[in-house]
């Protein structure tokens, strides 16, 4: 049910952003969405979407009274560019539906990589976040034999190499934690409330952080040096927000990132290889090399072929 809505709020502002500045009237809108969906579309049901996608996207939908048309202000750029997260979230919809309806017309030309953990927990959670509702979730991490139950307050999702997180207060644990979906055995949306800390902010939250870890030490400066060809791609996919360029020398470009350390960031610099190197600070630096060399004993012995 609620994958079904989110596909029409997401349709709704697809049309208007299609549509620019100009606007539809409620009769091209009307057409347009009974061409789509088969369905009449009354005056009532599209001011209740038009609602709830102000709610759920921050976009709002402007009457313009002179000629009664109805438009998003800004270009459709310009939209997508005011929340990033919003924007993000349409696209991802609005994709995955395209998929659906060309499955057969576009079988195998289009690949994607699949998410597993969106599949059974992501529209729930978004659910219980909107209400306002806690979680209650049947959590078993890889080092337990079992699964736990935790109440959750559902604050942020957050996508991470190919995982989804919920991040939010923990009753049991008594503070802030980050819970991989593809974990969750079990998830209920219990009808108790939760406040919603007014300035929490999921990015700010993570800015200083590497990956899916929350910050625990201070942040601090790490300067790496990258090959030519290396740089290119850290360039156009930066390895954290924060990232900046120096200097360039024999073949090599300097950047540094501030963060916090973690094992994630090892990780990171790790599958990079002999294409970049650490150079400060000097315990990070000596936490990869100590991977790599783990890493190189395994194939010392050679292979017997």
């Amino acid at each position: 049910m609620v994958t079904e809505l989110l596909k029409k709020y997401i349709y709704l502002v697809q049309m208007f952003i299609r549509a620019g500045e100009r606007g539809l009237t409620l009769a091209e809108i009307s057409d347009k969405w009974e061409d789509h969906f088969g369905t009449d579309y009354s005056r009532r049901t599209f001011n209740n979407h038009r609602e709830a996608v102000e709610e759920v996207f921050g976009i709002r939908i402007l009457c313009r009274r002179s000629d009664n048309t109805y438009y998003i202000k800004g270009t459709a750029s310009d939209v997508m560019d005011e929340n990033a997260e919003n924007a993000w979230l349409i696209n991802t919809f609005t994709v995955n539906n395209m998929l659906a309806l060309s499955k057969e017309r576009l079988s195998g030309r289009v690949s994607v990589e699949d998410i597993p953990s969106g599949r059974v927990h992501l529209t729930s959670i978004m659910e219980a976040m909107t209400a306002g509702f806690k979680i209650c979730i049947d959590y078993q991490k890889y080092t337990s034999s079992s699964a736990e139950r935790l109440t959750v307050h559902p604050y942020a999702l957050k996508e991470n190499e190919k995982r989804w997180y919920v991040v939010g207060w923990c009753r049991e644990r008594g503070g802030m934690r980050v819970y991989a979906l593809d974990r969750v055995v079990a998830l209920e949306i219990l009808e108790e409330k939760f406040e919603m800390p007014a300035d929490f902010d999921v990015d700010d939250l993570f800015a200083t952080s590497f990956g899916i870890y929350l910050p625990e030490d201070k942040a601090c400066t790490v300067r790496f040096r990258a090959s030519s060809r290396e740089a290119k791609y850290l360039r156009d996919l930066p390895l954290h927000h924060s990232q900046k360029e120096g200097a360039s020398e024999e073949g090599w470009v300097n950047f540094e990132i501030f963060v916090c350390p973690n094992d994630a960031l090892v990780m990171e610099f790790c599958r990079r290889g002999g294409r970049v190197e650490v150079l400060a600070p000097a315990s990070l630096r000596e936490a990869v090399a100590r991977e790599l060399r783990q890493a190189a004993l395994l194939y010392d012995g050679g292979f017997d072929l």
